[in-house]
């Protein structure tokens, strides 16, 4: 085994967002012992300051559902983006056109690599103030203010659908336009440019580095998780895990709040040195 993938919501993070002792030091175990350790989640670049101390070696996240490659080696407010696999802006405007025809009353927001804008109508966010309140059509016009900012996702909220219906609702009337999963417990989709996922960016990640499928230990807990935990070689999903994770990894773990991913890494290292 040469790399973890690792989720954080829900995953690696306890409910109060926090990063256990017990888990810090899994992690720097791990690196100890040279395997890398990707955080893999749907948060943006900006929202990573809670495991920035943690990233030892290489420093790089996946953000954004596989939409960007991240170094979080410049610490809070200060990351960069490696790799960019943004959504265009004809394509994101279909997608909008698309999933207001078959779920009437979504409401919208736009994530690009310089922050958020949304809908007057979209949930209004607790981390961090939109750039923008606008009506979609503008946040992607073609020459709004932030136009020179790739689109990484579109989010899409729905205030009556519960979030598996809306889900299923989404891919079918999206189809292979574009990618849409969700990691919320409300009716929120996540909607990245075709072929990008969480798993096929890991993939890209892995390539470079010469590490093959087969020597990945993923984890994670929400349908966002389902493309990567299919793709690696050894997956786990966590005891509070979303039944499509149950299904798609090849093993499970305990609940973030007990700490799976530690108790897991920690049994990996003492096979290793034959504890």
């Amino acid at each position: 085994m040469r790399l973890i993938a690792t989720d954080l919501d829900g995953t690696l993070l306890r409910d109060d967002k926090s990063v256990s002792p017990r888990t810090v030091a899994a992690l720097a175990a791990a690196e100890e012992a040279g395997i890398e350790v990707f955080f893999v989640t749907g948060r943006p670049a900006r929202w990573m300051d809670v495991v920035s101390d943690h990233v030892h070696g290489h420093g790089l996240a996946i953000c954004g559902n596989g939409a960007a490659v991240v170094d979080l080696h410049g610490g809070a407010g200060a990351h960069s983006f490696v790799k960019i696999r943004a959504i265009e802006r004809t394509a994101a405007l279909d997608v909008v056109a698309l999933l207001r025809a078959a779920a009437p009353g979504t409401s919208f927001a736009v994530e690009r690599t310089g922050g958020i804008g949304h809908e007057l109508a979209y949930p209004p966010l607790h981390l961090d103030p939109a750039v923008t309140i606008a009506p979609v059509e503008k946040l992607l016009a073609e020459h709004s203010d932030r136009a020179d900012e790739p689109v990484l996702k579109i989010l899409a909220h729905h205030g009556e659908l519960t979030p598996d219906a809306f889900l299923a609702l989404a891919r079918t009337a999206i189809g292979s336009a574009a990618n849409v999963t969700r990691s919320s417990p409300t009716a929120l989709l996540e909607i990245s440019a075709a072929g990008v996922s969480k798993a096929s960016t890991l993939a890209l990640c892995c390539a470079e580095r010469g590490i093959a499928p087969d020597e990945v230990v993923a984890f994670g807990d929400m349908p966002n998780d389902v493309e990567m935990l299919a793709w690696a070689g050894t997956s786990y999903a966590m005891g509070n895990a979303h039944p499509d994770v149950v299904a798609a990894a090849s093993g499970r773990t305990v609940a973030n709040n007990d700490d799976g991913v530690a108790v897991v890494i920690e049994r990996i290292l003492a096979q290793r040195t034959g504890a």
